[in-house]
């Protein structure tokens, strides 16, 4: 869930490792920490609980000039967010930066304790360390200490692994938790995500479970627990660095909010034959009869990808009355679901490195199923273990709330949709909605003053409701999300037909209540939910795609969207719900791209 990078080379690597945990900022974290061979071949090492401003000081009035080093930025897990528990931890001549959480932790520690080990923190990475310096006994190389040691550890794990014996080397291990090798000229980079080393090279190996990786000045070795070497080819990062800056924007997640309309039409593009109206179907990588013989579908996904996940149901059971059941990943395996052989299972994740997410994609391939994965990290872990992948090509999404990367989710499993029901009566019509999206998705940013007022409004309240019906309550429960996650205000999204079914008890003087109204055939139902708020004092912040002075007069705030067909309805009205979550939360002073207590990847359970 943190942060982790290495680097070996020709340029000072001090410079290069807190550039990369400063790219690395937005997976969250507590504290932060560098180690590095300084040029007398000695390992030096400077921790600090915080933000990374703090560890640039420290860095700063020390000056060092080194050629390689590890670095982490630190999501308290075992112990609380100190500077002892900050990475790197040291024992002997090496010094490890973890991400993952290792299981079985406290039986090693007692097994060390027992032989008279001391612990300078409380963390599981520190007995990482501790068998680590025990097997590294005169003339055994790192690495092979580092492979004696991973056969001993249960759970997740990312590893850079440093020593004052061997100084031009970094030792990297990989289990359950993401670590990606960037090739340079006379450079090699270990990080937890490919933003960290970017600007410096493009050409990256994504390293598997069960890999070790030796870095040295002269290149990259992959091998596997066993000592077998591996070979693979590297593949070419598309964005630029310049894609993971703010490019002039106040935060991240205001970028990327503007950014949706160009995720969108990316997504789409190459993905339509307009002339047949039809939906490529290799871009899914499944044929015309896979796609027909599939009985039932399974949908797994995490916080905002569960939202998207549950949009999806609606669209391709209406479209091509398919069954399909959403689960959160985290209860998914652990509810022992009926799979069958033939079943398809799509795993939903921007980061495809989301551990649950993974745990329930392979509990569904053990079952029989056939695997799908939407996902926007090209070379991730969930793309690379399920037989078909379709990427969103959102491009680099930092902010730690989802904003881009879950309405191009949504497009995803509209086309999806689209692709398995190819003889829908209304899909050229459905497919030039699709075409149109990116321009009215436009026309909600021009609302962004307005909506930022509105914000000034309501930035004061304690709570907020959040009410939708169909397809729009997933987006209730999104704009509910998205506004706790980065306000703090606590926020709940409810199916408007369920609001007399107790939440209607919330409702008092001024609380604001978010109806999204569509005009279909619910429409009249959601009205008098309207009434019932206001009757009761309180707030209506009404978001519609219909114009309608009745309804004006009866809102307190009306927000007009585009008018689109019921299933795109759900991503126009994301825009101004994402929209009024970010400006309530700078209003309110909060850290917006980084959110406390979260990480944009959870990497463990």
């Amino acid at each position: 869930m943190c942060g982790i990078i290495g680097y070996v080379g020709i340029n000072n690597a001090a410079t290069l490792i807190l550039d990369g945990l400063k790219k690395l900022e937005y997976r969250g974290y507590d504290s932060a920490g560098i180690a590095y061979i300084n040029t007398e071949n000695k390992m030096d090492i400077v921790r600090c609980k915080g933000k990374m401003n703090e560890l640039f000081n420290k860095v700063n009035q020390i000056k060092p000039q080194s050629f390689v080093g590890i670095g982490h930025t630190r999501w308290a897990t075992h112990g609380s967010p100190t500077e002892n528990n900050a990475h790197p931890h040291r024992v002997g001549s090496i010094a490890i930066v973890h991400n993952g959480i290792i299981e079985n932790f406290i039986e090693l520690k007692q097994e060390l304790l027992v032989k008279g080990k001391e612990f300078k923190s409380d963390t599981d990475t520190e007995v990482i360390c501790h068998i680590i310096n025990d097997y590294y006994t005169e003339g055994v190389p790192l690495e092979d200490a580092v492979r004696k040691t991973v056969k001993r550890l249960n759970g997740s794990y990312a590893l850079n692994v440093l020593s004052e014996r061997e100084p031009g080397k970094i030792v990297c291990a990989r289990k359950d938790s993401p670590l990606v090798i960037g090739l340079g000229e006379g450079e090699y980079f270990s990080a937890s995500d490919v933003p960290a080393f970017l600007s410096s090279t493009r050409d990256v190996v994504f390293m598997e479970d069960g890999e070790i990786a030796i870095l040295t000045k002269d290149g990259v070795e992959i091998l596997d627990f066993d000592g077998v070497p591996v070979h693979r080819e590297p593949i070419k990062i598309t964005w630029s660095s310049a894609m993971a800056e703010k490019g002039g924007y106040k935060h991240f997640m205001l970028k990327e909010i503007y950014e949706e309309p160009r995720a969108i039409a990316d997504t789409i593009t190459g993905r339509i034959n307009s002339e047949r109206a039809e939906v490529n179907l290799y871009e899914f990588g499944l044929t015309a009869s896979e796609l027909k013989n599939i009985k039932k579908i399974f949908i797994s996904a995490c916080g905002t990808s569960w939202h998207a996940g549950l949009c999806g149901k609606y669209m391709i059971e209406s479209l091509a009355r398919v069954p399909v059941e959403v689960d959160i990943s985290s209860e998914f395996r652990y509810r022992k679901p009926i799979i069958r052989k033939g079943d398809l299972f799509i795993s939903i994740t921007q980061s495809g490195e989301t551990a649950d997410t993974l745990a329930a994609l392979r509990e569904a391939k053990k079952c029989g199923a056939s695997a799908l994965t939407i996902c926007n990290v090209v070379g991730s872990t969930a793309s690379r273990e399920s037989d078909h992948v379709f990427y969103t090509h959102s491009g680099p999404e930092i902010g730690v709330a989802s904003t881009k990367a879950f309405v191009t989710q949504l497009v995803s499993l509209y086309l999806f949709a689209l692709a398995l029901a190819p003889n829908h009566s209304d899909t050229e019509e459905l497919i030039k909605d699709l075409l149109h999206l990116p321009a009215l998705f436009e026309q909600i940013l021009l609302m962004d003053t307005e909506i930022e007022k509105l914000a000034r409004t309501l930035h004061k309240a304690n709570d907020f409701l959040f009410l939708g019906r169909g397809i729009l309550y997933p987006i209730a429960l999104e704009g509910a999300l998205k506004l706790k996650e980065i306000s703090y205000i606590h926020a709940e999204g409810y199916p408007a037909g369920e609001m007399k079914h107790g939440p209607i008890a919330l409702i008092d003087d001024g609380l604001p209540v978010v109806i999204l109204l569509s005009k279909d055939a619910l429409y009249e139902k959601v009205l008098s939910n309207i009434e019932e708020v206001k009757s009761r004092g309180g707030t209506t912040i009404v978001v519609s795609n219909y114009e309608d002075a009745y309804v004006r007069n009866m809102a307190h705030h009306f927000i007009s969207v585009p008018f689109s067909n019921i299933y795109l309805n759900s991503v126009l009205m994301t825009a101004p719900l994402q929209l009024l979550a970010y400006h309530i939360a700078v209003i309110r002073g909060c850290d917006v791209d980084q959110p406390r207590n979260l990480a944009k990847s959870v990497t463990v359970e």
